[in-house]
């Protein structure tokens, strides 16, 4: 007996610039993650509440925008995808805040290769492991 392959209709790709266009990092103590974020990047994180969702959202005038999200279902965790933040020109700069913010780095600035650059792993006030990217 033969069984008739079916030959699958190739579509064209998206050609996406970004393939992340927004991000959510949940926190436990809203005021407390909003603060470590502020300080760890020299900013003020405009605030407010959503459908009982408290958010600080990441200034953003062009590009992909965020937010610390703290409300029902919104768990920080170490296991699940790894966000990378951008760390701007070098990735130093934010890194050096992380511990005084109240976070803790647990890997130093590694270089990936010369053409990606370096990145850095830590874990912010509420638990969440995240990532910085720079190319220097």
């Amino acid at each position: 007996m033969k069984t008739a392959v079916k030959h699958a209709r190739k579509e064209k790709p998206l050609n996406l610039k970004h393939y992340v266009n927004w991000f959510e990092i949940p926190a436990y103590n809203f005021e407390r993650a909003v603060a470590f974020y502020n300080a760890i990047y020299s900013i003020t994180m405009e605030t407010t509440n959503i459908n009982g969702y408290s958010m600080g959202f990441f200034p953003a005038k062009n590009g992909i925008g965020g937010a610390v999200v703290c409300g029902e279902g919104c768990i920080p965790n170490t296991t699940g995808p790894l966000l990378y933040l951008n760390g701007g020109k070098d990735l130093d700069a934010v890194l050096s805040k992380i511990e005084g913010a109240g976070g803790r780095i647990i890997m130093p600035k590694t270089l990936i290769n010369e053409a990606v650059g370096y990145f850095a792993l830590f874990m912010d006030t509420e638990g969440n492991r995240l990532a910085l990217h720079s190319k220097s």
